[in-house]
């Protein structure tokens, strides 16, 4: 801060008054009072550098946060968490029963996707030989072994319904792959079964006699699948489960039907995907 000190230099010697106090002008009181003043600028400018010197250079280092910057830091990252934890998966309900892996993917697909439409579904595991009930929720309602066709495939013949059983070789009689929009009615016999598709005559009963080599229900109570292949494609169940279990769950309504496919995979078949969650039970 440069100083003029010629105010004191320049003036006649003479009487002046600093504050309340008169003092002579001499050229002697004039020195001694600028080289104070000279020296109580010098004094104020070098006060004022550090704070010129805080203003002007950057920060080296790590940022101390303020309380406000952390309070910002926080709510930033409660909102990362509550983005990561908003979506919860929705998991089908087996219960005590055991089933297969794939069973319970697809299951667990049906309830989070809501693929069933709140509607009783029912899924039917071919190479298990397994038939689970569930109600619109994805809660087990029971689980049976079951009859399937006597071929390996997951495609209908196309024209079967139609056909005398007598006319469809054991190539042919396939139980398909798909979903299926079910509902309990009557057969030609008069007798209640749960129809997965009338066209192609497909249909969930009873366990049916059939000729005594067949040993339908033998085969039905067998713990392992390998025998459970000899209908001409309609899935037979065991009298009890049919009557306390598929028919009370259908009654007045529709139901969807899932049948696993053996050739192919569920996401090839239903457009599913795995649910997070649904392969660690």
């Amino acid at each position: 801060m440069p100083i003029d000190v010629k105010l004191f230099d320049g003036q006649p010697e003479g009487q002046f008054k600093v504050g309340l106090v008169n003092f002579k002008h001499t050229h002697s009181v004039s020195m001694f009072l600028a080289k104070c003043l000279v020296i109580l600028a010098s004094g104020a400018s070098v006060l004022s550098l550090p704070a010129v010197a805080a203003s002007n250079t950057p920060v080296q280092g790590k940022p101390v946060a303020t309380s406000s910057s952390r309070k910002g830091v926080e709510a930033s990252a409660s909102e990362e968490q509550k983005g990561a934890t908003a979506y919860v998966a929705t998991l089908a309900d087996f219960g005590a029963e055991v089933s297969s892996s794939e069973s319970q993917k697809l299951a667990d697909w049906i309830v989070d996707s809501a693929d069933n439409g709140k509607l009783p579904f029912m899924i039917i595991d071919k190479l298990q030989a397994r038939v689970f009930v569930f109600n619109a929720q994805g809660q087990i309602r029971g689980a049976a072994a079951a009859l399937l066709g006597m071929a390996i495939g997951d495609d209908t013949v196309p024209g079967i319904g139609l056909r005398k059983l007598s006319s469809i070789r054991p190539a042919e009689r396939t139980t398909p792959a798909g979903r299926f929009v079910a509902s309990l009615d009557r057969d030609v016999h008069g007798e209640e079964v749960l129809w997965v598709d009338y066209d192609s005559a497909l249909s969930l009963h009873r366990v049916v006699k059939g000729s005594p080599k067949e040993r339908r229900a033998e085969r039905l109570a067998t713990p392992s699948p390998l025998d459970n292949r000899i209908s001409f494609g309609c899935i037979n169940v065991p009298v009890k489960f049919y009557e306390q279990v598929v028919s009370p769950s259908f009654t007045r309504t529709n139901g969807i039907v899932y049948i696993l496919p053996e050739t192919r995979s569920a996401r090839e078949v239903f457009g599913s995907y795995e649910v997070q969650g649904s392969s660690s039970r």
